[in-house]
């Protein structure tokens, strides 16, 4: 837990408990640029078939420099690695970003958790001007 950089991992959910929550079962992988990190992805195994992305995030000064698609990338190899054949990422309704960035990567609205931040994190959530709400669940299909 020494090395986990959490300050970057809450970029992408404010509570620690939770990350920690998380951390101890999934595994972190972190991206590096001339030892400096840059970003950081949580992968979880569901099942035989689905690996979940339940955190991605790149430092605020690297973002936009094509790094969270390098991460993305990452993910798909990890997932074909371990045989499954979909990945899925939550995000906040609010996420604007971050769901373009994965709907440009193949991913595809799958679900929506209603009140899903309302009821999970004690304070509220605010991007770009929109409360936080409502997790959206995308999918990516490996096999096609």
């Amino acid at each position: 837990m020494d090395e986990i950089p959490f300050g970057l991992l809450e970029l992408a959910d404010p509570s620690r408990t939770r990350i920690k929550s998380y951390l101890k079962k999934d595994t972190c992988h972190i991206a590096r640029l001339h030892s400096k990190i840059v970003g950081v992805v949580v992968l979880k195994k569901i099942d035989s078939s689905t690996v979940e992305i339940k955190n991605i995030a790149i430092k605020e000064s690297e973002q936009g420099k094509g790094y969270g698609k390098s991460l993305l990338k990452y993910a798909d190899q990890i997932t074909r690695k371990l045989g499954c054949e979909k990945i899925i990422v939550g995000t906040g309704n609010s996420s604007i970003e971050q769901l373009a960035l994965y709907q440009k990567e193949g991913f595809e609205l799958k679900n929506i958790i209603k009140d899903f931040f309302l009821e999970n994190y004690p304070d509220p959530i605010f991007e770009n001007k929109i409360q936080c709400k409502n997790m959206i669940i995308l999918e990516k299909d490996l096999t096609v």
